[in-house]
């Protein structure tokens, strides 16, 4: 009931509009039935036989009205009148009061939820997407965003207004003989109780398969990432043969368990309907053979009820629709209910915020720092360190030591567990998140680049840039070397993830685009290690022309970009072990002078 509960949610705010299309829609369904209606009573007046009660009422008063005596002629003509006015005026009324409302409500709905699941991205914390690909995420949202569009129509348009008109038939009926009006409810009764019975079974096998789907489209998505590893160890048709297997897997599931259950439920259906109307016909035809039921009376009931057995099938239709739909959509609700990070979300909030509302001089101070990512197992223990305004200060260590945790606890990514952060003097908890980032900026081991122009890359930390000031931070960057042999220099279009540039030149680009924030704070989290050695020159030349003009963070493998740096921190298992420059740290023959002597061994 709370997952049903969710699918209602979704459509809240346009629940007034989603009322008067919905009453529309039905009304329009039980007008619909005046037509059979009135031919059983045409039937009538051409085999001189009475009419009903309320009918002859509404003759009589017509007939005063414009004074004209009551027999056959005005009797045939209000008839048909009556069935002008329902079926050809009504038609141009009907798409727009219904089909409109219906899918404008559909299309509305889905892009405020696209929204919703945009924001919820957004404000995921970081381990989310450790443990999801973006390939497993974006096929959930798409499944349950598509899922609701296409089923709210249905629902609203047809499930419901059916409903009303099976309540119009039963009233017909009732009003004729209401002994085939109590048959004909504990047949529908019988019938949708067991189906929908049924379909709560075949729902539940359902809610497995979709999560399979997933996993097989996250695999598929992750092929098309690393395509170029898996040409590189030619496993191109290993991939394919896992992916035919879990394809059939799939088929065999959602075949002969899902789609076979649907059918033998449709086969029973149509079977009892079958026998069902033969009953009405048998039952009705005795009835008029002894003067009961009129003739009239004898074909409305045979036709209203072969329309309301023939809405049963396009009932359960749509409500299997639903059941297949149906765990997609609730996967989606699940994933809008995934706790989020407040700092995130505050962010969302704060768009408009002027990215020059704090400026720093570049002190930090890590005092006492305790964190793990899971209790049991901590990362950082007891990290003390200050960074003097404008020091380029360097953190080594071996891998898992901690060094790119006390970056993202810098970056509140974190909060930690114990001791705080300061810069110039504040803990950095206390400010605004989102002006508190935009003061600095860092570049990572794997630059991040979308697919658009360079220049749109250049700009995404700072839209309002200059072309002067993109042109001196490429110059800085170095990356104006690359800018001059592209076919449309700035406006040349990258491609996804960058893939037109090389690895030196997404990294020349990251630099660009940090200097080009004009942040307090610069970070290099590994900017280097992943180039050979003329790209690695290239990006250690433009490092060299920042240090100093602002406080600088490096973290690095290769201890050839460390070397001027005014501070070097050696980090081991969590703790600060050694600190000093780099002459320092080689005289005291630690940790550090261990990892530079390997470097030169091999190098």
């Amino acid at each position: 009931m709370e997952n049903f509960r969710d699918f209602l949610n979704y459509f809240r705010p346009y629940w007034l509009l989603s009322i008067f299309s919905i009453a529309a829609a039905s009304i329009y369904e039980i007008i619909d039935l005046f037509v059979p209606y009135a031919i059983g009573q045409i039937l009538n007046v051409v085999s001189s036989q009475p009419l009903d009660k309320p009918l002859q009422g509404v003759l009589n008063t017509i007939s005063n009205l414009i004074s004209h005596p009551v027999n056959k002629t005005l009797e045939l003509g209000v008839l048909l009148a009556l069935v002008f006015i329902v079926t050809v005026l009504r038609a141009p009324t009907q798409p727009w009061l219904t089909n409109w409302f219906h899918w404008d409500i559909a299309l509305r709905a889905g892009r405020d939820q696209s929204q919703k699941a945009l924001e919820k991205i957004l404000t995921l914390p970081l381990e989310f997407y450790d443990e999801n690909n973006p390939g497993r995420i974006a096929g959930q949202v798409a499944r349950g965003v598509n899922n609701h569009i296409w089923t709210y129509p249905e629902i609203a348009g047809q499930l419901i207004p059916k409903f009303f008109r099976l309540l119009g038939i039963f009233v017909l009926i009732w009003f004729v003989d209401w002994r085939i009006a109590v048959l004909y409810v504990i047949s529908f009764i019988i019938i949708l109780g067991f189906s929908f019975r049924k379909m709560q079974h075949l729902i539940l096998l359902d809610n497995p398969i979709n999560q399979y789907m997933e996993d097989t489209e996250s695999r598929t998505s992750e092929i098309i990432t690393n395509i170029k590893t898996v040409k590189a160890f030619a496993n191109e048709a290993k991939e394919l043969k896992r992916q035919k297997r879990r394809f059939n897997r799939e088929l065999m599931v959602r075949e002969y368990r899902i789609h076979k259950g649907y059918v033998k439920l449709n086969t029973w259906q149509k079977t009892v309907v079958q026998f069902c109307m033969f009953i009405v016909l048998g039952w009705t035809l005795v009835e008029t053979i002894k003067g009961k039921i009129s003739l009239g009376h004898f074909i409305m009931t045979l036709t209203i009820s072969s329309m309301a057995y023939a809405e049963l099938e396009p009932f359960t239709v749509l409500a299997e629709i639903f059941a297949r739909r149906y765990p997609s959509m609730m996967r989606f609700h699940e994933f809008l209910k995934l706790p989020t990070q407040v700092d995130a979300v505050r962010l969302l909030e704060e768009e408009s915020t002027s990215s020059d509302r704090y400026q720093f001089t570049g002190k930090i101070e890590f005092s006492h720092i305790y964190f793990g990512y899971e209790p049991e197992r901590p990362v950082l223990q007891d990290v003390n360190l200050l960074i003097e305004p404008c020091q380029t200060l360097a953190l080594v260590g071996y891998s898992g030591s901690g060094k790119s945790t006390l970056l993202k606890l810098l970056l509140r990514y974190f909060e930690p567990q114990q001791g705080k952060i300061l810069i110039d003097g504040q803990d950095i908890c206390s400010l605004d998140v989102g002006s508190y980032r935009r003061r600095l900026a860092i570049v990572h081991q794997e630059v991040d680049v979308f697919n658009g122009t360079l220049l749109d890359n250049l700009t995404y930390g700072q839209p309002n840039a200059s072309f002067h000031q993109v042109k001196e931070a490429c110059r800085i960057s170095r990356l104006d070397e690359v800018v001059q042999h592209l076919p449309q220099g700035y406006y040349t279009v990258v491609g996804e993830r960058g893939v037109r540039l090389s690895g030196g030149q997404r990294q020349r680009l990251g630099i660009a685009r940090a200097l080009l924030v004009d942040p307090d704070v610069l970070i290099f989290d590994e900017a280097t290690s992943s180039l050979d050695y003329e790209s690695e020159r290239s990006i250690q030349l433009a490092m060299r022309s920042i240090l100093g003009s602002r406080t600088t963070i490096i973290i690095a493998h290769r201890l050839s970009t460390v070397r001027e740096a005014d501070k070097i921190v050696v980090l081991n298992k969590g703790r600060i072990v050694e600190i000093g420059n780099h002459d320092e740290l080689l005289r005291h023959k630690g940790i550090y002078h261990r990892l530079y002597s390997l470097q030169q061994i091999n190098s």
